[in-house]
């Protein structure tokens, strides 16, 4: 019988945090899936030691919320540094937790983001050559819900 290789554990980086400024959610009604909506993304900025910017006026996050009350996030927007690269970002996730936490969450109302569940696992692309890396790099990251912005601090799987 052969020995199996020992794989090395993946190690995260922290690569930025995103503060993505949102529009009022647009509600569509059900969808197949569930409840469904639009929240604009307006834009926001980006503070990292990799990627520091702001975040551009387009893009969304196409929400689907299942009959269990788990909120499955599906965001696509633009990131421009602050040295000119543009970079596509790609972040799908999910955010649950108890029923009253998130009712707090859709009032607006400051909630502690370990009250509730909220990660997700990004994309980032750039034809920039000095962010060639994001093209190939896998990232996840942990999310806060706030009064007209969400948090994402976005670490890269080493």
């Amino acid at each position: 019988m052969n020995a199996q290789p020992t794989m090395a554990q993946p190690e995260l980086r922290h690569v930025c945090d995103l503060f993505v400024d949102l529009d009022p959610i647009r509600e569509m009604g059900a969808g197949q899936a569930g409840q469904r909506r639009i929240i604009p993304i307006i834009g926001g900025w980006v503070e990292g030691p990799d990627v520091t910017g702001k975040i551009l006026n387009l893009g969304a996050d196409w929400q689907t919320i299942w009959s269990n009350g788990v909120a499955e996030l599906d965001t696509r927007y633009a990131i421009e540094t602050n040295d000119g690269a543009i970079i596509e970002i790609r972040n799908y996730g999910y955010r649950h937790g108890p029923q009253d936490v998130i009712a707090a969450i859709a009032r607006g109302e400051e909630v502690a983001p370990n009250a509730y569940y909220m990660r997700t696992h990004a994309r980032l692309e750039s034809g920039d050559p000095r962010y060639a890396w994001v093209n190939r790099t896998l990232f996840v990251g942990t999310g806060a819900r706030k009064d007209g912005q969400v948090v994402v601090s976005l670490f890269a799987i080493d």
